[in-house]
């Protein structure tokens, strides 16, 4: 399954940015919305999921916080949906990547 992702209107000299440096993009990809920015580069993904209880034989929502780098070129703020991409480890929580946005605010 490979994914085709929109090339930024922007350009960038980020070394980590999967379009203008040499970060390679392998793995799952993930949908989300950008919870906040108050990092440099580095943005925190909200996800929500359904996970299947058996003792219920249901599913009940679960939320997931994912670090993600975010590129210059790409440039995501708070509340824009986000498509993410797994990749090595850029540092001790990040591992992920915003490879496009989705929509904006």
């Amino acid at each position: 399954m490979s994914f085709t992702y929109k090339q930024p209107k922007k350009t960038c000299n980020d070394k980590n940015c999967p379009f203008h440096g040499t970060l390679p993009v392998r793995g799952r990809v993930l949908d989300g919305v950008v919870a906040s920015s108050k990092m440099d580069k580095t943005v925190v993904v909200d996800r929500e999921f359904l996970q299947f209880s058996t003792k219920y034989v249901r599913y009940e929502k679960r939320r997931g916080h994912i670090p993600s780098h975010n590129p210059p070129c790409i440039d995501a703020k708070e509340g824009d949906r986000v498509r993410i991409a797994e990749c090595r480890p850029i540092s001790k929580t990040v591992s992920f990547v915003v490879v496009e946005k989705v929509e904006e605010k």
